[in-house]
């Protein structure tokens, strides 16, 4: 497939607005005769459709370049995570595509973190959202070590997208290991019973089921299943340690 047909396939609504004006700049250095190609977009404010893979992906590329950035240096290990996330999730010929994309996007200066997620936050579901959070801590603890201005640009972005606290925190915690982590996952503090934690549980296994994004497609449902794996291993911890 040419870079021209993929790219055509891989953007619906986020070829317009913040969004689109980047991915212009970015195409624009690295595709010769678009015309050739077939990029098919809707963008109607009125309505949130549904999210397509293809927007998925250029919202993760843009989000992940702001978060590599917010550390005033990129660190080689980040480039090569999200290049192997995309190699894991679309085979070794799509990656190439989109981290092409990547580093185009990744060269431009003074990118909008608060238009580019009110995009995002107006056209793309919670589900969605929430899985974009769990990528960009993935990315940022690349390296071993989330550094607080990584901790901040995410938690930003989490603001402008329409994240709440505690879903934020909840994923945050998937990241860190501390004697609170299990209860945050689960959204809950240390002073719960039994029975509210069996309740954030249930909760929090229905809110994260890979269900919820599979309208992404199976390779993004994987991201998903980490989500799951870290609320079921927070439970179980929590079973052990109350002993019920």
């Amino acid at each position: 497939m040419s870079f021209s047909k993929w790219i055509g396939a891989a953007i619906g609504w986020s070829f317009g607005g913040p969004i689109g004006a980047i991915l212009g700049l970015a195409l624009g250095s690295v595709i010769d005769g678009m015309s050739n190609g077939t990029v098919v977009y809707t963008n109607n404010p009125q309505q949130r459709p549904q999210t397509q893979p293809g927007d998925f992906e250029v919202s993760l590329l843009i989000l992940a370049s702001i978060v590599i950035k917010a550390d005033g240096k990129q660190d080689q290990r980040e480039l090569d995570f999200v290049r192997l996330q995309f190699v894991n999730m679309y085979g070794k010929e799509r990656a190439n595509h989109a981290f092409k994309l990547f580093k185009e996007i990744n060269k431009q200066q003074n990118i909008s973190t608060r238009q580019v997620c009110l995009q995002i936050r107006q056209m793309m579901q919670h589900a969605s959202r929430l899985q974009l959070i769990h990528f960009l801590f993935g990315i940022a603890n690349a390296d071993g070590v989330v550094t607080e201005d990584e901790v901040v640009q995410i938690h930003t972005m989490a603001g402008y997208l329409g994240i709440s606290h505690n879903d934020y925190e909840s994923i945050k915690a998937m990241f860190y290991k501390s004697s609170d982590s299990a209860y945050k996952i689960l959204e809950i503090d240390k002073t719960a019973t039994n029975d509210e934690i069996k309740k954030a549980y249930r909760t929090m296994a229905k809110k994260y089921h890979p269900d919820k994004v599979i309208h992404l497609g199976p390779e993004h449902q994987k991201g998903a299943e980490e989500k799951f794996k870290k609320v079921q291993d927070a439970y179980d911890q929590l079973q052990k340690e109350r002993g019920f």
